[in-house]
């Protein structure tokens, strides 16, 4: 499930769609389907990337497709988020709340962006099955 909410994250007030302005805010549940992995930046952070899988909604655009399925990028520099991803196991349902980031990324002398979610909040919401 993949939605824009009107929540706050982490004390920030959050705009609406209703025409308060433009909202940056993704909340999705899915299955995990990468081990988390920490890497250490050159600047010194941390942060932990992993995979979701979160269920596709039957759209007017997918009329047709046999996917059902999407998976989506994640990655959080936040301490108490970190830790608890590093817990989760492949197969594992989380719930993530956050923000969609393009990343500059380079790379075997290309360069490229990539979309992923900066997750703000986690949590496991049931073990692998």
């Amino acid at each position: 499930m993949a939605q824009v909410v009107d929540e706050a994250v982490d004390g920030a007030a959050a705009e609406t769609e209703s025409g308060d302005g433009p909202v940056n805010e993704v909340v999705l549940v899915g299955r995990l389907t990468v081990v988390p992995e920490e890497r250490v930046l050159p600047s010194g952070d941390r942060i932990v990337g992993f995979r979701l899988s979160v269920p596709r909604r039957a759209t007017p655009m997918g009329k047709g497709s046999r996917q059902t399925r999407d998976w989506v990028d994640c990655v959080t520099a936040s301490a108490r988020c970190r830790r608890s991803a590093l817990r989760w196991s492949v197969g594992d349902e989380v719930q993530v709340r956050g923000v969609l980031r393009r990343r500059f990324v380079r790379g075997a002398g290309a360069a490229g962006t990539r979309l992923e979610v900066e997750v703000l909040q986690a949590r496991r919401q049931g073990a692998a099955r």
